[in-house]
């Protein structure tokens, strides 16, 4: 089975509708053997933020040292976004494998009128997954309601019921507190329901769930009742009082948590007061189940980014995506929008048709324009009714896009840089217009015929279209994920123009799906042109065009850097300089002062472009180094080198070691972990310095962790891409930032030799590429013992320089400077002066 054959069969089980109960959920796990009966789980239920606190919960418990799994809905732009292990992404394989297993069985029971639904089934394939990957804890969000929910075929440790309001009143209770009286079966056995709900519906809660912990939110600024213990602004009694210290940033916001247990403030990604009382609910939930300290709390609220839910994805102007999606969301959303100052405020706004428009737009606050817009599904109302809905409300300046990418454009291209977009009315909305920052248009190097059949199968390209199309992958050939409507567009007029583009196979029209675009330049090049000469409307292709010029390079020079850095028209050699005792090749040699300086002045002397200082250790079993001690190894060394002719980069994943070693002259952070440190993307910014932002995923290096790979080039691609982006929204300039795959990081030899193969597609994150192998133990690969690798590490900088690295990251200076020098001569042979 292929995998697109596996979502399609998942998708097209959305035509079964529920029946309350989670029998049919037991059904399918039964058939499965079981496989969620050794884990323990978390259960959160709630009209609204129930997803943002599972995330919370999830990288809190990942923080203290437990192996999390994390099922929530919907998804953004994949399906697998649903259910992650560790914060990785459920691989294709394991999807495939999943249908494989269950289909037999659903389509029998299908045919006794008893099939498993979408969300059953999807229930299943987390709960199965979780059970293989053997978590320590996995979090569920559920889907609607609680007692019926199919997540509620577990048995919880510790569960929450964040907030109640108006909806699905057909299927839960017309009332607040029949709504909540069915949340609140997801309570635990033996541990109380923690819950954000007050007033009536809070009664209703304790009616079902019986002892429960009530978490309620206040605005620090304020007096009275809010300076109460155990009082919420209205005077409602709590037992975890949450005080909310507003925005500290344009992304983050100051929280205090205080109560059972609890005394701890922190800053969180998700800014409003509603945000602050599901990080005090999280709280609360990791404290019941297991030992997670003050620091595990303070470091996972602040790392719980969640896509979608207020994300502020720029300042000039100011773009927000927030999928608020019922009234209560609209009046939180536009009581966290007041915070902040702008001119005009524009509103894209796509709905689904079930939703009360008219309470929804009456929450938000007034607009000066809205652009109604549908996003690309069936359930999506039509943009002239929410248009009508806009009218009626007083809002003059009403005007209709059935594309939300092109209602986005249209929004972005008439606001100056004072005022604010605003795009809601549905995750489905944030979803598509999303896609104008995450989405990635890779460029595939393809030398001949078996290089084509890869590119086409690894998109699941149907067979026949791979034995079609495989000829014509011999040119130019980019691999990109889009809506179905784009898709299809992108085809008609790149056949016209004598290219060729196949889709992933399926049936699916209201999915994403991947695409091989293959042609010449010159045919991409009158493709982009066409697409940007159509007028907006159905299909946003104008934003096709972009990406495409982008990742080909078309029209425009190398990707922007800025012109003080070394590697800005060149492959530069970052020389590796570790003043550790323990580092795996040379630790101990330079861990004076003297003698670190010293060797910088020999790789100075040798031709090195950039100089790497680390205090701390990354190899496998390495000991973490206090902050205080790395500080106090690094910084002198930095202060001695700022004078040096050359670039310093601080090799840290701490936060307080970049700021004291920027402060003392450093230019660039190499940060290992990937902004693990959630300070860290803040100080780079501040300092306006570089940042390396690397895949990893555990450092130090543990030896034996096995991670599962689809493709590890697309996947880390697809990985630090949202890295990039976090990195962006803290106020760090992408012409700042330089990639790092990671190679010996979390990748086998195998995978790490690819990935230098295939260093060309890592250019679709349009930043300049890192490549650190020196002496790597994927040299053992090809007979090489650690100290003898040498040879192979100068053969691979040849080489990564040949491929279009923008800097390599090597121990041994003089050897790799000549080698990237010559394959660089042997690219352009002008580039230096010849005799």
């Amino acid at each position: 089975m292929e995998y697109h054959e596996a979502v399609d069969f998942l998708f097209g089980l959305r035509r079964f509708r529920p029946k309350p109960g989670t029998e049919s959920t037991a059904r399918l796990l039964s058939h499965l053997g079981d496989p969620h009966e050794s884990i323990e789980f978390v259960q959160i239920a709630g009209s609204n933020g129930k997803g943002s606190t599972a995330r919370m919960v999830e990288r809190t418990l990942r923080e203290a040292g437990l192996s999390v799994g994390l099922y929530t809905s919907p998804h953004l732009t994949d399906v697998r976004e649903r259910v992650r292990v560790d914060g990785r992404k459920i691989p294709r394989s394991a999807v495939t494998e999943y249908v494989e297993a269950v289909r037999d069985y659903v389509r029998a029971r299908a045919s006794d009128g008893e099939s498993p639904t979408f969300f059953e089934t999807m229930t299943g394939l987390a709960l199965w997954q979780f059970g293989r990957q053997d978590v320590d804890v996995a979090v569920l969000e559920v889907g609607i309601g609680g007692k019926y929910d199919a997540t509620s075929v577990v048995d919880p440790i510790a569960s929450a019921v964040t907030s109640v309001t108006l909806e699905h009143t057909g299927i839960i209770g017309d009332t607040e507190e029949a709504i909540a009286r069915d949340k609140a079966h997801v309570a635990p056995a033996d541990a109380s329901l923690v819950t954000g709900v007050t007033g009536s519906a809070l009664e209703a809660v304790r009616e079902v769930a019986g002892e429960v912990i009530t978490v309620g939110a206040t605005d620090g600024g304020d007096t009275g009742d809010a300076s109460d213990d155990g009082a919420t602004d209205d005077g409602e009694p709590v037992d975890v009082r949450v005080t909310y210290e507003g925005r500290t940033n344009h992304t983050e916001a100051a929280v205090s948590i205080e109560g059972a247990g609890l005394d701890l403030e922190t800053r969180i990604p998700l800014p409003g007061r509603h945000q602050a009382e599901n990080a005090g609910i999280a709280a609360v939930l990791a404290g019941q189940i297991g030992d997670v300290s003050e620091a595990n709390l303070e470091r996972g609220l602040r790392n719980a980014h969640w896509p979608g839910r207020f994300e502020v994805m720029g300042t000039d102007p100011l773009v927000i995506l927030d999928g608020a999606h019922n009234p209560g969301a609209c009046e939180q959303l536009a009581e966290t929008l007041a915070t902040y100052e702008y001119d005009d405020l524009i509103v894209v706004f796509g709905a689904m048709h079930d939703k009360d428009h008219r309470e929804m737009v009456a929450a938000l606050p007034i607009p000066d324009a809205v652009v109604a817009t549908e996003p690309s599904l069936e359930r999506a109302e039509e943009d002239a009714v929410l248009a009508e809905v806009f009218a009626n409300a007083g809002v003059t300046d009403v005007r209709t896009n059935p594309s939300v990418p092109d209602a986005l454009e249209a929004a972005l291209a008439e606001v100056g840089p004072d005022d604010c977009v605003l795009v809601t009315g549905s995750l489905f909305a944030v979803a598509e217009a999303r896609s104008r920052w995450s989405t990635v248009s890779v460029p595939k190097r393809i030398r001949n015929r078996d290089d084509a059949r890869d590119a086409l199968e690894g998109a699941d390209v149907d067979a026949v279209d791979v034995d079609r199309a495989e000829r014509s992958a011999i040119h130019r050939v980019v691999e990109t994920n889009l809506q179905v409507s784009q898709a299809n567009r992108l085809q008609e007029e790149l056949l016209r123009l004598g290219g060729e583009c196949v889709l992933t196979g399926g049936d699916r029209t209201d999915e994403r799906v991947d695409a091989v675009l293959m042609g010449t330049l010159a045919q991409f090049t009158s493709l982009v042109e066409t697409l940007e000469s159509h007028s907006p409307g159905r299909g946003g292709v104008r934003s096709i065009a972009r990406d495409l010029r982008e990742s080909l390079e078309i029209g425009s020079s190398d990707p922007e850097v800025d012109p003080w850095y070394p590697w800005h028209d060149r492959t530069a050699v970052m020389g590796i300089l570790n003043v550790t005792p323990d580092s795996f090749h040379d630790g101990g040699e330079y861990d004076s002062v003297d003698d670190a300086v010293a060797r910088a002045e020999a790789m100075v002397d040798a031709g090195v472009d950039v100089i790497d200082v680390g205090g701390e250790s990354t190899r496998p079993g390495a000991k973490p180094v206090p902050t205080a001690a790395e500080i106090d190894r690094v910084v002198p060394v930095v202060e001695r080198l700022a004078d040096l002719d050359v670039s310093i980069a601080i090799d840290t994943r701490k936060a307080a070691v970049a700021d004291a070693a920027l402060e003392a002259g450093g230019d660039v952070v190499n940060d290992v972990s990937g902004l693990d440190d959630p300070e860290m993307r803040f100080v780079v910014a501040d300092h306006d310095a570089g940042l390396v932002v690397m895949h990893s995923i555990d450092t130090p290096v543990v030896p034996d962790r096995k991670v599962v790979y689809d493709d590890v080039v697309e996947d880390v691609i697809d990985q630090l891409s949202e890295r990039i982006l976090l990195a962006e929204k803290a106020g760090v300039d992408r012409d700042r930032i330089v990639v790092d795959p990671g190679i010996g990081f979390g990748k086998s030899a195998r995978e790490s030799f690819e990935m230098l193969g295939r260093l060309e597609e890592f250019r679709a994150l349009d930043c300049p590429i890192l490549v650190g192998h020196s002496h790597k133990s994927m040299f053992a690969h090809v007979g090489r013992d650690a100290d003898d690798r040498l040879e192979a590490t100068v053969a691979a900088s040849a080489l990564a320089a040949d491929r279009g690295a923008d800097i390599v990251r090597v121990h041994d200076v003089p050897e790799n400077v000549a080698a990237v020098r010559t394959a660089l001569a042997a690219r352009n042979p002008e580039r230096f002066a010849w005799d």
